[in-house]
C-alpha cells in the first residue's frame, strides 16, 4: 500500500508544480525576450524524448544504422525539413517505419 501512496503523492506534487507555472505566471506580463526564449522549449524537449527511443534498443545499446527506426526517422526528417508541417512529418515517419518493418 505504501508504494501506491508514494505514487499518488508524487503525482499530486508533479501536477501542482505544473499547475503553478500555468496559474501564477501571467503571459501578458512577460517581456518579448522571455516569450521568444520560451517559444523554443517544445522544439528542444521533443528531440530529447524521441532520440533515445530511436537510437537505443531495450537493453540501452546503440541500434544498427540500418534499423527501421533510424531509417524512418531520417525519412521523417527529410519530410519535415521540406514540408515544415509537423503532422505530415509524423505521419511520413510512421508510414516509412511500418513499411520498412514489413519489407525487412
Amino acid at each position: 500500500m505504501t508504494i501506491w501512496l508514494s505514487i499518488v503523492i508524487v503525482g499530486v506534487i508533479n501536477y501542482l508544480t505544473r499547475l503553478g507555472s500555468i496559474v501564477l505566471v501571467d503571459p501578458k506580463k512577460l517581456n518579448s525576450t522571455t516569450k521568444q526564449v520560451l517559444s523554443y522549449v517544445p522544439s528542444a524537449v521533443f528531440p530529447c524524448i524521441i532520440f533515445p527511443a530511436v537510437f537505443f534498443d531495450n537493453s540501452v545499446n546503440f541500434v544498427n544504422i540500418y534499423d527501421p527506426k533510424i531509417l524512418g526517422t531520417f525519412i521523417a526528417f527529410i519530410f519535415g525539413y521540406y514540408s515544415k508541417n509537423l503532422l505530415l512529418t509524423i505521419v511520413s515517419g510512421l508510414i516509412s517505419y511500418w513499411t520498412l518493418i514489413y519489407l525487412l
